[in-house]
């Protein structure tokens, strides 16, 4: 194990020429990046995550209750025994030729069981309650370490010229509001890589699971091999948009949907100015160029080059995404639906299942769009943005 180690962490491969990691070592006149400090991580995500389970019960359900957030699911499906176990044991969507024969075996007609299909489906949503408690956390703490890496930042001098990321390098001492700053980060997305499993299901879920990987790999490699100022920058850059995405989700799932879309719209701009602007030309030009004219070429300068172009190309992915969405907005007057949205289509929101194929049966249905309009927004990034 000590000789995979050594041989991944070849100084000649992370390191600049000359550079070794004896010389990243901690002293009494001045403290450097340690690889044991990201163990701190561990146990703080645990925490944020603990953390996010009593202010979701305690701080944002009676906030969302008293602003008349709709606390119940989507209806339930007619309890059915041969549907259930059809549900849960063979498919959740059934083919024309499996209709086809529950229907003969139910005497119900096939629209019926589709329908009972989709409100079973619908079943297993999340309720729009649980949406505003998740969006609310993600957006305190958005706002609450955003608010904390300006005010960190614009006492920095590479916050004004991105060259000061690399002046001194790799001789660069390690401040403790840096530390924090880039421990909270780390901690928050290896909390968000575990409960990604348990939070409201997103259509892009592989896009936004590869994009916390590639986010923990660049705080966790940026912080061992010091190269954190860059990281800092990278960090606030990307939670400028996600702090007004959820805040538009939130007033979204209140039914505020002026306010909803004119957030989105802010959204849409701050995301793709910070995102398809001020990305490429400030931190990709540093990364790429100012980076190689201050240190040379060594091979992790491109693995982390790489990983900064993989966010680049989510960025691109989701921007199409929210111009897509602001487009139909302008065209139509209001803000589409999420095109990642935990709510299939609006006809999985229908209500009465049909009893039988009998002549004189009705069919009745809400015509009511998505969980009755409250589908999130785009939330690359974003989401998740995030980064």
């Amino acid at each position: 194990m000590a000789g995979i180690l050594a041989w991944f962490w070849n100084e000649r491969f992370w390191l600049p020429h000359n550079v070794t990691w004896a010389d990243l070592q901690s002293t009494e006149e001045a403290a450097f990046p340690q690889a044991e400090d990201l163990y701190l991580a561990f146990p703080l995500a645990f925490c944020i995550f603990m953390i996010r389970l009593l202010f979701e019960r305690f701080i944002a359900k009676p906030c969302a209750l008293g602003l008349k957030v709709q606390a119940n699911g989507p209806q339930k499906a007619q309890p059915n025994a041969i549907l259930e176990k059809v549900f849960t044991a063979i498919t959740k969507h059934p083919d024309e030729k499996r209709l086809e024969g529950l229907s003969k075996q139910l005497d119900w007609d096939v629209r019926s069981i589709q329908r009972w299909f989709r409100q079973r489906r619908n079943q297993e949503k999340p309720s729009t309650l649980r949406k505003f408690c998740e969006s609310m956390w993600r957006f305190t703490f958005y706002l609450y370490i955003f608010t904390y890496g300006v005010r960190f930042l614009k006492k920095t001098p590479w916050l004004w010229n991105t060259r000061q990321c690399w002046s001194g390098y790799p001789y660069q001492p390690l401040m403790p509001d840096l530390h924090y700053y880039y421990i909270v980060e780390l901690s928050f997305y290896w909390s968000l890589m575990f409960s990604q499993f348990i939070d409201v299901k997103r259509k892009d879920f592989g896009i936004m699971f590869t994009h916390h990987i590639v986010t923990v790999t660049l705080i966790t490699f940026s912080y061992v091999t010091n190269l954190t100022r860059v990281g800092t920058l990278i960090l606030c850059l990307h939670d400028a948009a996600d702090i007004v995405l959820e805040a538009a989700k939130m007033a979204n799932y209140c039914k505020c949907q002026k306010l909803s879309d004119l957030l989105f719209l802010t959204f849409a701009v701050v995301f793709i100015v910070s995102r398809l602007g001020i990305y490429p030309l400030w931190i990709l030009n540093t990364t790429l160029f100012e980076l190689y004219e201050a240190l040379g070429n060594f091979p992790a300068l491109w693995v982390f080059n790489v990983l900064l172009m993989v966010l680049q190309i989510l960025h691109c992915f989701w921007s199409y995404l929210i111009i897509k969405a602001a487009y139909k907005a302008i065209s139509k007057g209001k803000v589409a639906k999420d095109a990642r949205s935990d709510v299939e289509s609006s006809s999985d929101e229908e209500e009465t299942v049909p009893r039988s194929k009998a002549p004189h049966s009705t069919l009745a249905t809400n015509g009511t769009s998505g969980a009755n309009g409250t589908n999130g927004y785009l939330t690359g990034a974003t989401s998740s943005e995030e980064h």
